[in-house]
C-alpha cells in the first residue's frame, strides 16, 4: 500500500535524463516552525497513532520532567549501545531525545526513526496501523521495564495509576467482601450511554443486585443468600485516562463496527460521587481535560490526530485561519476574479456558480458545466489532488453552503467576520520575520518589558490540534465538535486541577531539559541554520563528482581504482541551468592533456565498484532537463573501453557483491590474508564482485572451482540460534544469471569442493547442505514444576516450587538427549524413576502447548534455542503420533480439556473408541466434531473411517465428543421445530392440532424470538428430526416432515402450503426456496435446524423475491397496526422506489406519501430509507442503482419494514416505548456485566435451536503490537 516510502533515495543519481517524478534535492534542510511555534511528528507511513501519544505525553508536563530528571549515570549513553557489557536503556534515551527536539529544534516536524528502531520495529510495523488505547499501555510497560532499578522507576505508577475496590454485601449477616485493582486508564462503555458522566455512573454508582434464582454464596453465612455488588474508585491518580469502547462487534451480520453515536464528555469532571472516600474537599476530586485524541474512520483504518491544551503556553495561540480577517478577504478576491486560473478548483466553481441569477444551482448541474468551462471533468482533472467534488464543497464551508440535501450548492452571502488578536510581546506578529529561538526562550526573556502590559489571553485558547507534522491553532468548543460522527473522540486525558504549573515553566520550553540535551538542540539549530543558508546559496548549482578514466581499471565487472593513493574524484561546483556542452568544455579546460573524444556517463558507486548507466549525448540540454542533481557521479572517458577492457554500462549490468564462504584449514588461518575474513570455525569469508548478467557457471569458472564443486545459497530464515542451512543450485541453475537468481549485494555463497563435502562441518541432505561449527551451539532451558509442598505452617515452599536448568543445544541435537541432560542437571533420576516424562513449550500466555516428539532434532520439530521448555509427566508422541485435546459437549477450555495420544493411521472410529475409554463413556451414541474458525463446536467428522492424516489433522487440534449417532453416509439429520403464530381468532391450524395430539411432549421445549414490534412474539416449538438423502429435493423434505408423530394428524392439501425457514443463532434467517432443488444445492448439512410455517395458500419464492413483515404505523401514536407479509419483487428493481411502489400498491396511497425504515432487532433502531435519487448526467450512459439487497441495509427474508404514511402522520420517528425500553434493559444488564437482557433471557432457557453456551472467548489479535525491552535487573 505505502509502497518503497521506507527505502533510501539514491544520493544525487537518476537513472532517466528527463521527467519523471520530483526529487527532492538532497542537503535540503527541514522547514522552520510555524506561526504557532510547535513542531509536529512525522509520520511513518502508519504511525500517526504513535504520534497522537507522543504529543500527549510531551505537552504532560509532569511525565517529561520527571523523563527529564534521569540523568545518564542511570541510563547509560547512546553511544555505548552497540557495547555489549554496557546496559543501556535506549528507550527512555530516546524519548529523551525525542521530547528535546519537540521542544527545542527549530523545525517543523520531528522524526520518530530512532525511537520506533529502540521498539524493535522494522518497516512493516511502521506501516501497519494499530489501536492507541493498546499502544498507551505497551508503551508504559516497556518503560517501566527499562526503568527498573532506576529513581524513575516508580513514576509512571505515581501519575497515571489509580485503584478500584469491587465490594460485594451480603444483605443477611451484613459481611462486606472486597478485592482491590490497579487501572492504568479506566474503560467506558459507549453504546447505549450518552456520555462519559453517565458511563461512570453505571461503573461506580449503580448497585447490581444478585436475587431470585442469581443468588451469591457467602463466605461467612456458608449459604446462598440475596447480595449487592458495587465499585468504587479507591485511588484517584494524578493523571486519568479514559479510552472509549467505540468499537464493537455485531453478531447478526458477522462484522465490526464503529459507535458513532454522539458520547458527550466534560472540560472538568468532579469525581466525589464515584469515589469510597469523600471527606476531602472537591479540588482533590476535580479534573481537567487536556488532550483528546480523535479517530477519523472505520473499524478496519483511519486516521489519527489530537486536540492538546498547552498548559505551559509553549504555542503561540492565535485565531484559527478561518476567523482571520486576510483569509477570507483573499477569498473574495479569488471570487470575484474576472478570469480564474484552472488550477484553482475554488476560483472556477466560484466564477461558474457567481453566474447564476440565484447565485446558486444543483450539483450535478455544476459538473456539467465545470467540464463546458474547463474541457474536462473533476475526476480528470482535481480528483488525485482534492478528492471528490462533495467533500471539497464541505472542506470550504465559508465559501459554498450545501442546501436540499445536499442536492443543491450555493454561494455564502455574508463571511465570516473576522477576529482581532490584540498584539502581545510574547505573540509577536504572523508577518514578523523574526522567529523566536525556542532553545534560548528561557523565562528572563518571556516576562514582558517594563512599562507594557500583557493583552489578556482569548477565552478557551491555548487549544491546538496536532495532526502528525501539521499543528494548528483551534478553539475550546471544537472539542465538542468530536463528540460524534466518524471522526470523533477515542481517548481522553484529565488532570487534577490542584496540579499547578510553576511560574518559571510559562513559556519556556527548555524548562528543566538537562544541560546535554540543552546543547544537542543548539547544535542541531546551529546546523540546521547553517543548511538553511547553504541550501539558499547553492538553490540554483550543484555540486558533481568528476571520475577520470585513467585512474580506474575494470575488476570483476565494476570499475576500481588504480590506486588508493590518489583521489577517487573531483568535486565540480557547477551551474544548473547551463548546458552539457559548457560542462564538457569546463573539463576539457581542467584536463589540458586529454587526447580524443571525450564522454560523459553518469555513474554510482556500488558495493562492488563503480557502475556506468546513462551517457549524455545532447549537448544542448541543460543539467536540470538532463536530470543532473547535486552529488551525481560523472564519469569521464572515451566512450568505449577502460584501460584497455570493455566496459558494459546499464542497469542491466549492475555489478553485485557477494560473500563467497569456503571450508578453512587450520594451517590456511594462520597466514590466510587479503581480503578474506573469518566467518566463524572451519569457515572463511571473502567478498569478491561479478556483473550482474554473468551466469552462476561462470562465476564457478571465475573462482577457479572444478565443476564438481557445489555451490549454494543461505537459506534465509531459521530456528533462532544453531547450525546454518544453505541450498544447493541445481544443475539447472548454472545456465542463469545472477539477476535471473534474484541475487543482490552481500548474499552469501557456500563453495564446497569434492573433499569437504564428507567432513564432520557439513552435511548434505538432498538439496540442502547444514553446516555445524563450535559457534552455533547455544541453550535451551527446562523447567520442572513439582507438586507444591506445604511447611508446618501450611505455607507453601516457594523454593522448591520451580527449578529450571539451561541445556547446551544445538539445532540438530535430538530432543530425548535435552531431556536426558535436563534430567541430570536438575538431579531429577530417583525422582522421575520409572515415570513417564515429556517436554512441552509454553506460550506467552504460560498455557502449555502439545508435547513436542523426543525423535526429531531441536531444528526438525521446529523449537527454537535460547527459549524455554516445561519437563511435565505424560508420555511424548512418535513421529508416526498425533496428540490431541478433547472434551465432552462442549468447546475445550482451559486447563479442563482431555489429552491423547494416537497414531496419525488411526480412523476416526478408533480415536473415537480411545478417547470414550479415557473419559469413561459407554455406549455407542456418540460421534466427534471440529472445533470452527470461533473456537465454537462446528461440523461433524462424517467419514468415521477416514484416517486423521487424511483428515488433515495435526498436533494440538481439539476435539469435541457430540452425544448422538451420525446418519449414514450421504443422508442429513436435521432438527425441525414448527412455528406458531399467536392469534386471537379460534382457527383450525397446525396449532391446535399439536397442542391437542402431542400431549405434552413439547412442553419445556419451546423459544421466543423477536418478530414483530409492540411486544408480539412468534413462538417455536421442537417437533422431532429427520434423516433425509442430501440428494432429496425440498418437496420431499417437507412430505417427510409432515410424517413426524407430531404432526401426524395435520392436514395440508399440498407440501407448497408449507414454508421452511432456516435458524441461525436463534434467529430466522432464510427461507429456503425451489421446490425441486436438492438439499445439497440448498447448502444444508447434517445439523442444521430449521422450522415449518402453516400458510393459507400455496407459496413459491423465486430466488429474488423477498418475504418482508410490513407494520403500518398508528397516526398520532408510538405504535403499529399487526405485520402483514408482503412478497416483493426485486428482480428488476432492488432499490427503495421500487419497494415504496409496491407498498403503495398494496395499500392504495401515493408512493411520494409513504416513509419507509427497516427495523434493527439487536440494536433496537430504525433505518430510514433515502428518498433520495441520483441525477445522471448526459455523458453517462448506465447509472448504478441503490439496492436494498446490498449494503447499508441488506434487506432479507423476515425483516421488518415500517410505514408511515405522510398525509396523516407527521412524525417522522420510527422508534417505539419497547425499543426504548429493550435500550433500558440492555444498559442495565451491561452495568451488571451481563450480556443484554435478551440474550440472559434466551441463554437461561437452556433450549431451543442454540443451547447455552459458555462465556466467549477472547479472540487473538489480528496483528499483535509489541516493544523489545533489554534486561537491566
Amino acid at each position: 500500500m505505502f509502497g518503497s516510502l521506507f527505502e533510501e533515495e539514491e544520493e544525487g543519481f537518476s537513472l532517466a535524463p528527463s521527467g519523471g517524478r520530483v526529487v527532492k534535492r538532497e542537503g535540503e534542510p527541514p522547514p522552520p516552525r510555524g506561526r504557532v511555534n510547535l513542531s509536529g511528528i512525522k509520520n511513518q507511513g502508519g504511525t500517526c497513532y504513535l504520534n497522537s501519544l507522543l504529543q500527549t505525553l510531551l505537552f504532560t508536563p509532569e511525565f517529561r520532567e520527571e523523563l527529564f530528571s534521569l540523568g545518564p549515570k542511570e541510563l547509560g549513553c547512546l553511544e555505548d549501545k552497540d557495547k555489549p557489557e554496557a546496559k543501556v536503556r535506549v528507550i527512555p534515551l530516546e524519548l529523551q531525545r525525542l521530547f528535546a527536539r519537540l521542544l527545542l529544534v527549530d523545525q517543523q516536524s520531528a522524526s520518530t526513526t530512532d525511537l520506533t528502531d529502540s521498539f524493535g520495529w522494522n518497516n512493516s510495523e511502521e506501516s501497519r496501523q494499530h489501536d492507541v488505547q493498546e499502544l498507551n499501555r505497551i508503551l508504559f510497560s516497556a518503560l517501566e521495564h527499562s526503568l527498573v532499578d532506576t529513581s524513575g522507576s516508580a513514576f509512571i505508577q505515581r501519575l497515571y495509576h489509580g485503584t478500584t475496590v469491587n465490594s460485594i454485601l451480603c444483605k443477611e449477616c451484613g459481611n462486606i467482601s472486597q478485592r482491590q485493582e490497579d487501572f492504568l486508564d479506566l474503560t467506558v462503555c459507549v453504546r447505549g450511554v450518552c456520555g462519559l458522566e453517565g458511563a461512570l455512573w453505571d461503573m461506580f454508582v449503580e448497585e447490581e443486585m444478585f436475587e431470585g434464582s442469581n443468588l451469591y454464596r457467602c463466605g461467612q453465612c456458608d449459604q446462598l443468600v440475596t447480595a449487592a455488588k458495587s465499585a468504587k474508585l479507591r485511588k484517584l491518580p494524578p493523571f486519568l485516562t479514559v479510552s472509549l469502547l467505540r468499537f464493537n462487534f455485531d453478531f447478526a451480520r458477522c462484522e465490526r463496527y464503529k459507535e458513532t453515536g454522539r458520547y458527550t464528555f466534560p472540560l472538568t469532571i468532579n469525581l466525589r460521587p464515584f469515589c469510597e472516600q469523600t471527606e476531602d474537599e472537591d479540588s482533590e476530586y476535580s479534573y481537567e481535560l487536556f488532550s483528546v485524541i480523535i479517530h477519523k474512520g472505520g473499524c478496519y483504518g483511519g486516521h489519527y490526530h489530537v486536540y492538546i491544551k498547552d498548559m505551559d503556553h509553549l504555542g503561540l495561540w492565535e485565531p484559527p485561519e478561518e476567523d482571520s480577517k486576510p483569509k477570507v478577504q483573499k477569498k473574495k478576491e479569488v471570487r470575484v476574479y474576472p478570469e480564474p486560473e484552472k488550477d484553482d478548483p475554488l476560483s472556477v466553481l466560484s466564477s461558474i456558480i457567481a453566474q447564476e441569477e440565484s447565485r446558486s444551482m444543483l450539483l450535478d448541474q455544476l459538473g456539467q458545466r465545470l467540464m463546458d468551462k474547463i474541457g474536462s471533468s473533476w475526476s480528470k482533472k482535481y480528483r488525485k489532488l482534492h478528492g471528490p467534488i462533495g467533500k471539497f464543497l464541505q472542506n470550504h464551508s465559508d465559501v459554498f453552503v450545501l442546501v436540499n440535501n445536499g442536492t443543491r450548492v450555493a454561494l455564502k452571502a455574508n463571511p465570516p467576520s473576522p477576529v482581532t488578536q490584540p498584539s502581545s510581546p510574547a505573540h509577536p506578529t504572523p508577518g514578523s520575520s523574526s522567529t523566536p529561538d525556542p532553545v534560548h526562550n528561557n523565562t528572563a526573556n518571556a516576562q514582558p518589558e517594563p512599562g507594557l502590559e500583557t493583552a489578556p489571553e482569548p477565552q478557551g485558547s491555548h487549544w491546538f490540534n496536532l495532526n502528525d507534522s501539521t499543528v494548528t491553532s483551534i478553539h475550546e468548543r471544537d472539542v465538542e465538535k468530536m463528540y460524534q460522527g466518524k471522526e470523533s473522540a477515542y481517548m481522553l486525558f484529565y488532570r487534577k486541577t490542584l496540579l499547578r504549573r510553576p511560574s518559571g515553566a510559562l513559556r519556556n520550553p527548555g524548562y528543566k531539559v538537562p544541560p546535554h540535551l540543552l546543547e544537542m538542540a543548539e547544535e542541531e539549530n546551529r546546523r540546521l541554520q547553517q543548511r538553511r543558508e547553504e541550501f539558499e546559496a547553492s538553490n540554483n548549482s550543484v555540486e558533481l563528482r568528476l571520475h577520470l578514466a585513467p585512474r580506474y581499471r575494470l575488476e570483476n565487472g565494476a570499475l576500481k581504482p588504480i590506486s588508493t593513493e590518489q583521489k577517487e574524484a573531483t568535486n565540480l561546483t557547477f551551474d544548473l541551468r547551463r548546458t552539457v556542452g559548457d560542462l564538457r568544455m569546463i573539463i576539457y579546460q581542467m584536463q589540458n592533456l586529454w587526447d580524443g573524444d571525450m564522454t560523459l556517463t553518469v555513474a554510482k558507486s556500488l558495493p562492488a565498484g563503480l557502475h556506468l548507466y546513462n551517457t549524455l549525448t545532447d549537448d544542448e540540454v541543460s543539467l536540470y532537463s538532463a536530470g543532473i542533481l547535486t552529488g551525481t557521479d560523472l564519469f569521464v572517458w572515451n566512450g568505449r573501453e577502460v584501460c584497455g577492457a570493455t566496459v558494459q554500462t546499464g542497469i542491466e549490468w549492475e555489478p553485485m557483491l557477494l560473500t563467497v564462504v569456503r571450508p578453512s584449514l587450520g594451517e590456511e588461518e594462520e597466514d590466510g590474508g587479503g581480503e578474506g575474513e573469518e566467518g566463524g570455525e572451519g569457515l572463511s569469508k571473502e567478498s569478491r564482485g561479478f556483473a550482474g548478467r554473468v551466469t552462476l557457471g561462470e562465476v564457478r569458472e571465475a573462482l577457479g572451482e572444478p565443476q564438481e564443486s557445489l555451490l549454494c545459497q543461505e537459506k534465509r530464515g531459521g530456528e533462532g540460534g544453531g547450525a546454518s542451512g544453505w541450498r544447493v543450485f541445481p544443475p539447472g541453475d548454472m545456465q542463469r544469471t545472477l539477476k535471473e537468481l534474484a541475487l543482490k549485494d552481500g548474499d552469501a555463497l557456500l563453495v564446497l569442493e569434492p573433499q569437504t563435502q564428507d567432513s564432520s562441518v557439513f552435511s548434505v541432505n538432498g538439496d540442502m547442505v547444514t553446516v555445524t561449527t563450535p559457534s552455533d551451539c547455544r541453550w535451551l532451558q527446562v523447567e520442572y514444576r513439582p507438586e507444591r509442598r506445604r511447611r508446618g505452617g501450611g505455607e507453601v515452599d516457594e523454593d522448591e516450587e520451580r527449578m529450571r536448568a539451561k541445556v547446551p543445544a544445538s539445532g540438530n541435537m535430538l530432543l530425548c538427549e535435552v531431556k536426558q541432560r535436563a534430567i541430570a542437571e536438575l538431579q531429577l533420576q530417583e525422582q522421575l524413576a520409572g515415570v513417564a516424562c515429556c517436554l512441552r513449550q509454553v506460550d506467552r500466555t504460560g498455557k502449555l502447548l502439545p508435547p513436542v516428539c523426543e525423535e526429531l532434532s531441536v531444528r526438525d520439530a521446529g523449537v527454537r534455542l535460547m527459549t524455554s521448555l516445561s519437563l511435565c509427566p505424560g508420555t511424548a508422541p512418535k513421529d508416526t503420533q498425533l496428540f490431541l485435546y478433547f472434551s465432552v459437549g462442549t468447546a475445550p477450555s482451559s486447563g479442563l480439556e482431555g489429552e491423547i495420544i494416537v497414531e496419525r493411521s488411526s480412523t476416526v472410529k478408533q480415536c473415537l473408541k480411545k478417547m470414550l475409554e479415557s473419559a469413561r463413556l459407554e455406549g455407542d451414541g456418540w460421534h466427534l466434531r471440529r472445533l470452527d474458525w470461533c473456537e465454537e463446536v462446528g461440523e461433524a467428522l462424517m467419514d468415521e473411517e477416514a484416517s486423521l492424516s487424511e483428515l488433515k489433522m495435526s498436533h494440538g487440534d481439539a476435539l469435541v465428543i457430540t452425544e448422538g449417532r451420525l446418519p449414514p453416509k450421504g443422508f442429513l439429520k436435521l432438527s425441525v421445530w414448527l412455528y406458531v403464530e399467536p392469534r386471537a381468532d379460534p382457527v383450525v391450524s397446525m396449532e391446535t392440532e399439536v397442542n391437542g395430539t402431542a400431549e405434552g411432549s413439547t412442553e419445556g421445549q419451546r423459544l421466543e424470538v423477536m418478530t414483530a414490534v409492540g411486544g408480539a412474539m412468534v413462538e417455536l416449538r421442537t417437533v422431532g428430526q429427520v434423516e433425509i438423502s442430501e440428494e432429496a429435493t425440498l418437496e420431499e423434505l417437507k412430505t417427510q416432515v409432515l410424517t413426524l408423530p407430531a404432526l401426524q394428524y395435520v392436514c395440508v392439501p399440498t407440501p407448497a402450503f408449507l414454508r421452511v425457514w432456516q435458524l441461525e443463532g436463534q434467529r430466522l434467517t432464510r427461507i429456503l426456496r425451489g421446490q425441486q432443488h436438492t438439499l445439497r444445492k440448498l447448502k444444508l448439512c447434517s445439523g442444521v435446524e430449521f422450522c415449518v410455517q402453516q400458510l393459507l395458500r400455496e407459496e413459491d419464492l423465486g430466488p429474488k423475491e423477498v418475504l418482508l413483515r410490513v407494520q403500518m404505523g398508528v397516526p398520532g401514536e408510538r405504535g403499529y397496526y399487526p405485520p402483514e407479509d408482503l412478497v416483493w419483487d426485486a428482480s428488476r428493481d432492488p432499490s427503495p422506489r421500487s419497494l415504496r411502489s409496491a407498498l403503495a400498491s398494496t395499500y392504495g396511497l401515493s408512493p411520494d406519501s409513504l416513509l419507509l425504515a427497516k427495523h434493527q432487532p439487536h440494536t433496537h433502531t430504525w433505518e430510514t430509507f433515502s428518498n433520495w435519487s441520483q441525477q445522471v448526467s448526459k455523458r453517462k450512459k448506465k447509472k448504478k442503482t441503490e439496492s436494498l439487497l446490498g449494503a447499508p441495509f441488506h434487506l432479507k427474508d423476515g425483516d421488518i419494514v415500517g410505514v408511515k404514511n405522510l398525509l396523516i402522520d407527521n412524525n417522522r420517528d420510527f422508534s417505539t416505548q419497547q425499543d426504548e425500553q429493550r435500550l433500558r434493559e440492555e444498559k442495565e444488564q451491561r452495568r451488571k456485566g451481563g450480556q443484554g437482557a435478551g440474550a440472559e433471557v434466551e441463554t437461561n432457557q437452556g433450549v431451543g435451536p442454540e443451547k447455552k453456551m459458555g462465556p466467549i472467548k477472547a479472540r487473538k489479535p489480528e496483528v499483535a503490537l509489541s516493544i523489545n525491552v533489554g534486561v537491566f535487573r
